[in-house]
């Protein structure tokens, strides 16, 4: 469901609301009940799930193998469970 961000065009409050696509605009602010307008977001951002790609993963050593990063995970002490390097 998409965020929508309105501003209240008398008294200046500014506040996110989830609606559905189909769903009427707003049109009075919660705090004083006057004229809303709805500002133009950035829509939704990029949601990336799972331990994700870099440039590591798949980049040749000098021998033409794969090579793995040996580097341990930052969050590893923290008890950070996403990576096969915490486990």
């Amino acid at each position: 469901m998409p965020t929508y961000e309105y501003e209240c065009t008398d008294c200046g409050y500014v506040f996110d609301v989830f609606q559905n696509i189909n769903d009427k605009r707003l049109d009075k602010c919660p705090k004083c009940h006057k004229k809303l307008k709805r500002l133009i977001g950035s829509g939704s951002g990029i949601i990336f799930k799972g331990t994700g790609f870099y440039a590591t993963d798949y980049r040749k050593g000098s021998d033409g193998k794969n090579k793995k990063s040996t580097k341990p995970c930052p969050h590893a002490n923290a008890g950070c469970k996403a990576c096969p390097s915490a486990h």
